[in-house]
């Protein structure tokens, strides 16, 4: 055999090789994958529930003149784990309010963190809103509620969550969380009164 024929029949051998070892990393990172996907799709996990505990309207001014709004409420949250295997771990929530849709408090972040298999977290931040422009519909439909001694806000967390299954960790998912807060106007106080505690819709 020529020393040319020689040196085609090695190249081919480590052709072969180098072929042999990427089709078996191949295979491997395929077998991982199947078995994350059979582990996710065993366990599913469930959203966390959410629910409105508390509220206080600590403060609500307003004036149809000026259509600005100036707030601050209080508001306690609460979150279960509902999952008997995962963990979720928190990386991002801000709460804040919104009248007919229209956002009247700023955001306020809430404490980053990890929740344990049917572990309960509870949040109590206040949130606040200083010269909020409101549209004069808006106004003229917060005057009415006054008056009506009714008020319907909404309480929304907006933030970022990862599914964790052992040692293994999901990559982030959106979550929002949206919670009705009915008050009462209550005339010996002169202001309004939570009405009761309300479940949340959680979309992730």
């Amino acid at each position: 055999m020529s020393e040319k024929s020689c040196g085609h029949h090695g190249h081919h051998k480590h052709r072969k090789l180098y072929r042999r070892i990427f089709f078996t990393i191949i295979f491997f990172i395929i077998l991982i994958l199947l078995a994350i996907l059979i582990i996710w799709l065993v366990l599913r996990p469930s959203r966390p529930h959410f629910s409105l505990q508390d509220s206080s309207i600590i403060q609500l001014n307003f004036s149809s003149n000026t259509n600005y709004l100036t707030s601050t409420l209080q508001v306690t949250l609460y979150s279960h784990n509902p999952n008997d295997r995962i963990g979720i771990y928190y990386d991002r929530l801000d709460t804040f309010i919104t009248y007919k849709g229209q956002q009247i408090t700023l955001a306020t972040a809430l404490p980053n963190g990890y929740q344990g298999h049917h572990d309960v977290s509870i949040w109590s931040p206040y949130l606040y809103g200083t010269d909020v422009p409101l549209a004069p519909f808006l106004m003229v439909a917060l005057e009415q509620d006054e008056n009506a001694g009714f008020l319907l806000l909404y309480v929304h967390v907006d933030g970022k969550l990862r599914w964790k299954v052992g040692s293994w960790m999901s990559g982030e998912y959106h979550i929002t969380v949206s919670c009705p807060a009915f008050f009462t106007f209550d005339g010996l106080k002169s202001s309004f009164r939570f009405h009761q505690p309300t479940s949340c819709t959680v979309d992730i």
